[in-house]
């Protein structure tokens, strides 16, 4: 990924790089840069995709909103072939609160969707993470991945994880044509500690804007609820650890969710939980436990 950052920012920042703090990335590439003005900024080049203008439209608005959002200050513009944004750098914090973290990441996702401009007044945001896209439409079980060429349905089989995937679609199809199910509401879809920072108790930052998307409240609840720890843990959460958080999920919005809706949302954490699996498993690393993944589903099933 080739991509100059100074003509970038002389075009779109006015003002030249003086210095390059850091660069790294994964499905994006991004810099952290001190401009010739004095500025801090960082500089994201990715693959274009249409849903940018979206993500970066609830980036600002929540950022006006006072949510710990870094500042966008330009793009997503095209190019060399790439979707160039920058924003606000906000360095330093923890990706641990210093108390009671199931109920500060709840807390602050409460926050996120309480803010969020609702989804009938962005663009679009197709295509979804394929994590997040349950209901993609690829032939077979499981969505493109984002991260590697491979054909996750041509993959060598995995009969129970499989299994498992079909199970959960069909589990969220039958929630989508319930009332609570075509109400949709604007999330963040990677609600993982790596994306967050702290200051003590505060949220200092929210990062990964690209992964922001639209679903039912339980499917943008139950996503995070499965992979919160992520960052402060080199794991996903626990069964206890995804409870703990749709309970204090329940208690920051003051509304108790119904069977079906809770189940909902049981079943979206278990679809992020086996599309990691199921990638994992062409790298033969372990990822979720047939165990582990039987105690979800029948709470999915409630």
């Amino acid at each position: 990924m080739t991509f100059d950052v100074d003509r970038w920012c002389r075009r779109h920042l006015g003002a030249p790089v003086a210095e390059v703090v850091f660069s790294g990335g994964h499905l994006s590439r991004v810099y952290g840069v001190r401009l010739a003005d004095a500025r801090t900024v960082a500089v994201k080049a990715r693959p274009h995709s249409p849903r940018l203008d979206a993500c970066t439209a609830v980036q600002r608005a929540l950022w006006q909103a006072g949510f710990p959002a870094p500042e966008p200050l330009a793009g997503p513009v095209v190019a060399d072939g790439l979707a160039v944004s920058a924003e606000t750098l906000v360095p330093g914090g923890s990706v641990t609160p210093a108390t009671r973290p199931a109920r500060r990441f709840a807390t602050l996702l409460a926050r996120f969707v309480a803010l969020a401009p609702p989804p009938s007044t962005l663009g679009t945001l197709s295509p979804a993470p394929p994590w997040t896209a349950w209901d993609h439409d690829v032939p077979g079980i499981w969505p493109t991945a984002d991260d590697r060429d491979d054909d996750l349905n041509a993959a060598p089989p995995t009969p129970w994880l499989d299994d498992l995937g079909a199970h959960v679609r069909a589990r969220l199809a039958r929630f989508a044509q319930t009332p609570a199910g075509r109400r949709l509401v604007t999330g963040h879809g990677d609600w993982e500690a790596q994306n967050l920072r702290w200051t003590g108790d505060d949220p200092l930052a929210v990062h990964d804007w690209d992964s922001v998307i639209t679903a039912p409240e339980a499917v943008v609840v139950g996503l995070a609820a499965a992979v919160w720890p992520c960052g402060m843990v080199p794991r996903a959460a626990t069964v206890a650890e995804t409870a703990e958080f749709l309970d204090e999920y329940q208690r920051a919005t003051g509304r108790t969710w119904p069977p079906d809706e809770l189940g909902a949302a049981w079943a979206a954490g278990l679809w992020v939980s086996a599309y990691n699996t199921k990638k994992a498993t062409l790298d033969g690393l372990p990822w979720l436990a047939q165990d582990e993944a039987g105690r979800r589903l029948a709470l999915s099933l409630t």
